[in-house]
């Protein structure tokens, strides 16, 4: 996966990571989207792009299948592995050319990657970036982090989130040291980073809650620099996290901005003040970063910047070199969020305070982010509405401990008798199980405005009171 990250775009061709978490229908509506010719596959997603393509319409092209084979794999099986695909990974490589030269793109803004924000089937959304914006957000993300030479860089961050924030690229260019692994539970990662004195690593907020709620956690023999995005990490997540010896980091950004364009620059005076304030303020977004042009917070409505007083919400907006070229195929989703000036409409909530810091209150009303993936709540309210039992259905964030947030339903029946068990299950068999609801609110009618519009925020709140989901681990 590693090797792809370069190889890909070196040979001329557009580099595409694929969500393995998604399900088969997803996955195969992603492959027709994005017209991919060539997939490389692991092993252990064998069956899930077999059953992909085995969903494709009749008379589609379809991709050719290179397989990454593992040399733990028994024999017997690594060879019945074989039979779906044209190569082996090792194979192809093998029979490269050594003198072959880079195809260097004939213009910087030439496309480089595409990324898919989430797996919504209805309307994906293709993230396009350029090599002129991955070579912008790289080298900010090394100055950002002040990244020296010769890191040892654990993988706990899937690549297929936005190409790894840009640290594939990123720490080869300091001569990194990359410690991959397929696993991500707590004792795996502090074995990894006593063996291999890991420096570096990166992980969404639920990484964190993992490597400190196991039991009989002990300081590290050496600190790691960790850091997190994707949802605004909890106070309390932090100050465990730092008290065992990782050095937290906090940031922001989108797939379309290709990796974190917003940092929470530390300031030493803050270093005076209490535990708890330190998370506090460790906690918000923070500041752009010396590769990005402006970041600002403005009334969706007038486009007038909000007031720097921390109360004053309004829409996240960005503007820099890193920001997407556009969604794929999607004119008209690109200029409902991008003007001609650059400006880049993120539908997230958030404040500025006085000290120039964003803080984000709030995320887009339709998206969720559980364990760093972005769930489509209108995604999972249309699978609701298949089910013959379901009248009405919502879908919010509830707080988990875990997850940071997990979808809750509120559900209203034709009439009774569907328990939250059975929806549920339905919704397991049409979606990608990150994006299954982990609780069913069962409610006589939704609260709605006067024209008919479900009050969500009334929803949210309800969510928010029911308190942290115990169970969402299963």
């Amino acid at each position: 996966m590693y090797e792809l990250q370069f190889a890909v775009p070196m040979s001329g061709a557009i580099l595409n990571n694929l969500n393995t978490r998604l399900d088969p229908r997803t996955i195969s509506v992603l492959l027709l989207h994005s017209e991919s010719k060539l997939v490389f596959v692991d092993c252990l997603s064998r069956r899930l792009i077999l059953e992909a393509l085995s969903l494709f319409p009749d008379g589609s092209a379809r991709p050719r299948l290179v397989l990454i084979t593992d040399q733990d794999e028994p024999a017997e099986e690594a060879s019945l592995l074989t039979l779906d695909f044209f190569s082996t990974y090792e194979d192809l490589v093998g029979k490269g050319d050594p003198g072959f030269q880079w195809i260097r793109p004939r213009s910087e803004w030439d496309p480089a990657v595409l990324n898919y924000t989430s797996g919504t089937t209805s309307a994906p959304k293709g993230v396009v970036h350029s090599h002129r914006g991955l070579f912008v957000v790289t080298l900010a993300s090394l100055i950002d982090w002040a990244v020296p030479k010769q890191p040892v860089y654990l993988w706990a961050l899937p690549i297929f989130h936005a190409n790894g924030w840009s640290f594939p690229w990123g720490i080869a260019a300091v001569g990194g040291t990359n410690v991959c692994f397929r696993k991500v539970d707590a004792p795996t990662i502090y074995g990894l980073i006593t063996r291999h004195r890991v420096t570096h690593m990166c992980g969404a907020p639920v990484v964190l809650n993992m490597l400190t709620n196991g039991e009989g956690n002990q300081p590290l023999p050496n600190p790691v620099q960790i850091l997190t995005a994707g949802a605004p990490p909890p106070a309390a997540v932090l100050l465990r996290t730092e008290s065992l010896g990782f050095v937290v980091g906090h940031g922001y950004g989108l797939t379309e901005t290709a990796g974190l364009v917003v940092s929470c620059a530390w300031k030493r005076n803050w270093d005076r003040y209490p535990a708890t304030e330190r998370a506090r303020l460790k906690s918000r977004q923070g500041v752009r970063t010396a590769g990005f042009t402006e970041v600002e917070v403005v009334d969706p409505d007038s486009g007038r910047r909000v007031k720097r007083d921390g109360s004053e919400v309004g829409e996240v907006v960005l503007r820099g070199g890193c920001v997407m070229l556009g969604y794929l195929k999607d004119p008209i989703g690109t200029a409902k969020c991008m003007t001609e000036e650059g400006w880049f409409f993120t539908g997230d909530v958030g404040v500025m305070h006085p000290d120039g810091y964003l803080e984000i209150r709030d995320r887009s009303k339709d998206v969720i982010i559980s364990g760093g993936e972005n769930i489509s709540s209108v995604e999972v309210e249309s699978v609701l509405y298949g089910h013959p039992a379901v009248n009405e259905a919502a879908v919010v964030a509830r707080p988990d401990e875990y997850w940071g947030e997990t979808p809750c339903a509120f559900v209203s029946l034709k009439q009774a008798g569907t328990t939250e068990k059975e929806l549920i299950e339905f919704c397991r068999a049409k979606m990608p199980r990150y994006m299954v609801p982990k609780t069913v609110v069962f409610k006589d009618e939704l609260p709605k405005t006067s024209t008919g519009k479900i009050q969500k925020y009334l929803l949210r709140e309800s969510a928010k009171q029911m308190g942290s989901s115990k169970l969402s681990r299963l």
